[in-house]
């Protein structure tokens, strides 16, 4: 009798040490919830915001611990909330507490972001105005790990006929084809092409590889009537037009 007690006193009290470090035991006038009800999501820290969407976190740490932790890695492979886009389901799950689901949320809070900022970019989108382009593309593009270079085809009042994705990886001016791009956009019968691609390193800065490869386009482009309109190089919230220095 006295043992078996001993064991329920003992269970008791892992489940008492597990149940404690929750959000209740914050004060209320710090807790996510109660903040953002009464002073808006605005006012919470970003890890405030991960918390609440997250809801729990792991025995022995609330959500809120379990969101310091998430930035940390985050912090790891970008600035803040930014190294989410850089974290894989796998990375995320790494650590205690997150598992398949949370790390979905996590990833799903990334493409959420991104597309409600390429449909704000959208209404103002106008392809005679490259920091419109750049704007539209930026949170597509500033986050990839590789070179991706993309081409818009346009009709001869400049309205999109559609984009493709030429080409993945490092762009070499040997490595990019101009007669792939003109394929496609004889394909979309376009009359005009917008070539947009990111760099990485967060620096718009064309290369020397950048430069041929605008110069072979748009030489090739005049001579079938397929007219290179732009170039533009997206960075770390910053971009480079080729249009805008004149080198078109």
């Amino acid at each position: 009798m006295y043992i078996r007690n001993m064991k329920q006193s003992n269970t008791k009290t892992k489940q008492n040490t597990e149940q404690k470090n929750t959000i209740k035991d914050i004060p209320i006038q710090d807790r996510p919830y109660e903040k953002c009800l009464e002073f808006g999501p605005e006012h919470l820290t970003d890890a405030e915001l991960l918390a609440v969407i997250l809801r729990t976190g792991r025995p022995g740490s609330n959500s809120l611990e379990l969101s310091y932790e998430i930035l940390k890695l985050a912090q790891t492979s970008g600035e803040g909330l930014c190294g989410l886009h850089h974290l894989c389901i796998q990375e995320l799950m790494s650590i205690p507490g997150v598992g398949t689901v949370k790390a979905i949320q996590l990833k799903c809070i990334g493409e959420l972001s991104r597309r409600m900022a390429r449909q704000k970019a959208k209404e103002r989108l106008s392809f005679n105005a490259p920091d419109t382009i750049a704007e539209y593309y930026m949170e597509e593009l500033r986050h990839l790990e590789q070179e991706v270079l993309l081409c818009m085809m346009l009709d001869t009042k400049n309205h999109l006929l559609g984009e493709k994705r030429m080409f993945l990886g490092t762009v070499n001016a040997s490595l990019v084809s101009p007669r792939e791009l003109f394929l496609e956009a004889l394909r979309y019968q376009a009359v005009n092409i917008i070539l947009v691609h990111n760099h990485p390193s967060g620096d718009p800065t064309p290369s020397r590889e950048d430069v041929l490869i605008t110069q072979r386009v748009h030489q090739g482009g005049e001579l079938i009537g397929i007219h290179l309109l732009d170039h533009i190089i997206i960075g770390e919230h910053t971009y480079m037009s080729f249009r805008e220095k004149e080198s078109l």
